[in-house]
């Protein structure tokens, strides 16, 4: 008499592992002009969502187990009918599909850590954006200058944009006043002549003639 013993043992299983990897990302950084840059503290905020199914192809829910015929009637230690069939019995697999759904964020925060140069890289920020302003403004001035001036010597010329021009309104705003110590209308007071003063008379008489003589221009008098 001999006895074999062959124990078999199976085992299955999987393992899924799911990971969120968060990435920090650089410092924003913000430029001004002028060489200057200037790094401030950075928010990340990540959410995700992760998800996984499993299933097994066809799915079968019952299987039909058979029941064999086990009769020994004539107990003659055989069976009466190996092999056959009584019935079936429906038996559950146990199969079965699996879903997952992972929902969160992750958030990191990070901030410089020197303070003393985030304060100086501040200060040189304004003062560029100061700096820019101040070009601004005198290029408008440059402009507004040549204007002015060409606008001006045109007008003096008698040039000017007709009114219904689009470009009328260019010197529009630009007033040409008379010369300093200029008044307009002009106004002179001619004294008048008087019959008393006949020397007076001669007297302009002569200098009217000398200047008309100098300017070569032929004199014409008319004695009363």
């Amino acid at each position: 008499m001999s006895a074999t013993a062959s124990p078999v043992a199976n085992s299955s299983g999987s393992v899924t592992n799911q990971a969120i990897q968060v990435l920090q990302g650089p410092y924003i950084t913000n430029t001004y002009g002028g060489g200057i840059q200037c790094q401030g503290p950075t928010r990340n905020f990540t959410p995700y969502v992760t998800g996984s199914a499993s299933a097994s192809k066809p799915y079968e829910p019952y299987y039909q187990d058979p029941v064999y015929d086990m009769r020994d009637l004539d107990e003659d230690g055989s069976l009466d009918n190996p092999g056959d069939i009584l019935y079936r019995v429906p038996t559950r697999t146990g199969q079965k599909d699996n879903y997952n759904l992972g929902i969160g964020f992750s958030m990191t925060w990070s901030t410089p850590t020197d303070k003393k140069l985030q304060d100086l890289c501040k200060k040189a920020a304004s003062t560029q954006i100061e700096l820019n302003s101040q070009l601004v403004a005198n290029k408008r001035l440059d402009f507004e200058i040549a204007r002015l001036k060409n606008c001006g010597e045109l007008k003096l010329k008698g040039i000017q944009f007709h009114p219904k021009s689009p470009y009328y309104k260019v010197c529009a705003d630009v007033v040409v006043n008379n010369p300093p110590r200029h008044k307009h209308p002009h106004v002179h007071a001619i004294p008048s002549p008087s019959s008393s003063s006949g020397t007076q008379n001669e007297e302009l008489s002569q200098q009217s003639s000398s200047g008309a003589a100098l300017l070569g221009d032929p004199l014409t008098t008319s004695q009363e």
